[in-house]
């Protein structure tokens, strides 16, 4: 059972290890088995003399035991256990990220949509909803609000890993009677509790740092009572888009380790993102730290905001640490697309969360995005080896501009 006060939990090994403890009986593998059964066998009328065979009695939260893997099975229920706990609500799973984003406009049925930027995956996905709904109007989270609005509040933001106030937000569309969605991917446990600050229901893409191993796709909502998980489950059912059983069990194993795997790219990213400021504030002529000047023109991160004109200030709101993906411009649209097969230790590749670093030119990913920009995703490694990677590639990107 999750919290009731939708505080912030807790977030250690023991939570994470044994949060499914229900679920994991005694005598049975310590390692859960990856299930590959579609249909499970029916006790017979004596082992079953309740009949719960029947939907409307069936606890889907809890089962006692498996009908059909479209609805349950063991290994799904026991990371959307340890999920319910460590995000202080009740949670579900998703086939992806863009699967948990659609059920959520399903359920809440939004006239008009407020949302802006973020990752351009949602904007499409609004569009297809846009086209089962029919008359549905797109503003700004910025505009002004109407009753029944839904905004869908992305923070910290893809790709640049800004921060947004949350509680402005959520008081904002809770004053004409609206929902607000907050996209987590960014930010999870334990870095961020967007429930303590006003969301109603929570997304994330659990491919990304739930996942945290780049093998699996993987959405989640989590929301505020059995009640509203129960006609997400409903509609989950219908639509089709639940986990697949192997991707449930690599959530289950990834799950795990988030308390060690996290702060650790929380804390890496943070002095990364600050050191790629110091170095983006050199003019050209001019060095930091053996870097070369004038190769960088701006670093985003959260850590480098500082207090808006509202008055918010992230480290608030980020209460267990900064985000761990961030982006920076390159000067040369040229030095952005080289960089990503400079280094070493950052994978060119695209997506965020894994326990290996990754850079990616975001235009290929992102037609719309500034041809200069290069998004990173920091993962376990050491602070001063991605440095010394990075320090060589600006390095050598200097020499090449020099023969020009």
């Amino acid at each position: 059972m999750a919290p009731k006060d939708h505080k912030r939990p807790a977030l250690s090994g023991t939570d994470l290890v044994h949060a499914d403890d229900i679920i994991h009986r005694h005598g049975g593998d310590v390692a859960p088995a990856i299930s590959v059964s579609t249909t499970f066998k029916a006790p017979s009328p004596e082992e079953n003399a309740k009949k719960l065979t029947e939907w409307d009695v069936f606890d889907m939260m809890n089962p006692s035991r498996h009908l059909y893997s479209r609805y349950t099975q063991t290994v799904s229920t026991r990371a959307e256990k340890v999920l319910s706990h460590i995000n202080g609500g009740y949670a579900l799973t998703y086939a992806s990220g863009l699967a948990a984003c659609y059920a959520a406009l399903v359920y809440y049925q939004p006239k008009r949509i407020a949302i802006t930027e973020g990752y351009w995956g949602c904007h499409n996905t609004v569009e297809v909803y846009k086209k089962a709904r029919g008359n549905v109007e797109v503003i700004g989270i910025d505009d002004d609000f109407q009753a029944g609005d839904l905004c869908w509040l992305e923070t910290p933001l893809n790709p640049t890993g800004e921060a947004r106030d949350i509680q402005y937000y959520a008081e904002k569309v809770h004053a004409v009677g609206g929902r607000l969605v907050v996209d987590s991917t960014f930010a999870p446990p334990p870095l961020q509790y967007p429930f303590k600050w006003g969301a109603d229901t929570v997304m994330h893409s659990g491919t990304k740092y739930f996942g945290g191993h780049s093998d699996l796709l993987c959405g989640v909502l989590v929301v505020k009572t059995p009640e509203i998980w129960q006609q997400l489950m409903n509609d989950r059912t219908y639509m089709g888009s639940m986990m697949g059983s192997l991707e449930s069990w690599l959530l289950l194993r990834s799950l795990r380790t988030l308390h060690l795997r996290v702060p650790k790219q929380s804390a890496t990213a943070t002095g990364l993102a600050q050191w790629l400021r110091k170095v983006a504030a050199v003019p050209k002529g001019q060095s930091f730290d053996d870097v070369p000047g004038g190769i960088i023109e701006k670093v985003w991160h959260s850590s480098l905001q500082g207090t808006d004109k509202r008055g918010f200030e992230p480290s608030k709101q980020l209460e267990g640490g900064w985000n761990a993906t961030f982006a920076l411009l390159m000067v040369d649209p040229e030095h952005a697309t080289h960089l990503p097969h400079l280094v070493t230790y950052f994978i060119p590749a695209t997506s965020l969360g894994g326990v290996e670093s990754l850079m990616d030119h975001r235009i290929t990913a992102d037609p719309g995005a500034d041809p200069r920009l290069i998004r990173i995703s920091v993962g376990v490694e050491e602070l001063e080896d991605l440095k010394d990677d990075l320090r060589k590639a600006f390095q050598e990107l200097a020499k090449r501009q020099a023969k020009l």
